[in-house]
C-alpha cells in the first residue's frame, strides 16, 4: 500500500540521461514534494496527472446544516 500522508504530489519528467544515472526508465513520474518517486513511469504527462488525481482525490463536500 502506498503511503499517501503527503497531501501534495507533483509530476516530473525524467530524461534518458537522468534515468540512466538513477537506474530507472525514462518517462513521467509522480513524486512527493520531497522528490521521492511514488508511481511511474507513465507514458505521458496527462497519465501522470490522472494518477495524481486517483491517489489524491479532492476531499468530499460536507453538507451544511440549515439553521
Amino acid at each position: 500500500m502506498l503511503d499517501m500522508t503527503t497531501k501534495e504530489l507533483s509530476s516530473r519528467h525524467v530524461k534518458p540521461e537522468e534515468a540512466l544515472r538513477l537506474g530507472v526508465v525514462s518517462g513521467w513520474y509522480t513524486t512527493k514534494m520531497s522528490g521521492t518517486f511514488v508511481t511511474g513511469p507513465h507514458a505521458t504527462h496527462a497519465d501522470a496527472l490522472l494518477k495524481i488525481a486517483e491517489l489524491n482525490p479532492p476531499p468530499p463536500l460536507v453538507a451544511k446544516r440549515k439553521s
